[in-house]
């Protein structure tokens, strides 16, 4: 009779001790699920803003025109296909695949700097009478027009590079004819993989090509229309 009193004492210590485990365990296990579920929320709370960079080409100084200056020259916004117009800084893994940043973003369209990144340095060579924006008036002997073809980041072919290529043309307005065209394209090695250096090896890389696309200009051309007529 001792005995089983004993076995049933200790199987109630044993029911009582399973209880309280049990509930521990409920406990602990929603705990963790509050705890889990609280990261989620506050990942999902976490708003994400874009950064925005800028191809920062400095003007060169702005020296007075050659006394042989006589052309004046209007410079229409550069072209440039769809993909550089959305806005995302773009990269290549690959000649066929282009891709984005979804977070980097350009300020401003590159098109627009690089148009007037090419005005300030036709200013400044003194090579024409006056350079000014196209706005479709009468008043220049010519106009150039440009295309920017490339502005990327390249991803394949070992390392990480940035390509720049760009091409213009010089229209006498007069006759309708091409009186001056050029073409480059510039490759830029990067030393740091990030987004920050790539912009800053592309601006280095498009004022090289800039400053190669303009310098064969014609004497021709410079001289200008009313020049010619004198001779």
């Amino acid at each position: 009779m001792h005995t089983q009193i004993k076995r049933r004492n200790f199987h109630a210590c044993l029911g009582k001790h399973g209880h309280r485990m049990g509930s521990m365990r409920r406990t602990v296990t929603k705990i963790l699920f509050c705890l889990a579920m609280l990261v989620i929320l506050v990942g999902c709370g976490r708003v994400r803003y874009p950064q925005y960079y800028t191809l920062n080409l400095p003007a060169p100084p702005d020296p007075p025109p050659s006394e042989n200056a006589h052309a004046t020259l209007a410079v229409r916004e550069f072209r440039a296909p769809t993909y550089l117009r959305q806005g995302g800084i773009a990269y290549k893994t690959s000649p066929e695949q282009i891709g984005f940043y979804a977070y980097h973003r350009w300020s401003t369209d590159p098109r627009e700097q690089v148009t007037n990144a090419v005005i300030d340095r036709l200013r400044a060579s003194g090579s024409f009478a006056f350079v000014k924006p196209y706005d479709g008036r009468p008043g220049a002997s010519y106009v150039l027009s440009g295309r920017l073809e490339k502005l990327e980041e390249i991803d394949y072919a070992g390392g990480v590079k940035v390509e720049v290529a760009i091409s213009a043309q010089i229209t006498n307005l007069a006759t309708g004819m091409t009186v001056w065209t050029n073409s480059v394209s510039e490759v830029g090695d990067i030393n740091k993989r990030d987004v920050a250096a790539v912009v800053s090896e592309m601006n280095r890389t498009m004022e090289r090509a800039i400053e190669k696309l303009l310098s064969p200009i014609p004497a021709d051309v410079v001289t200008g229309p009313t020049a010619a007529k004198r001779n």
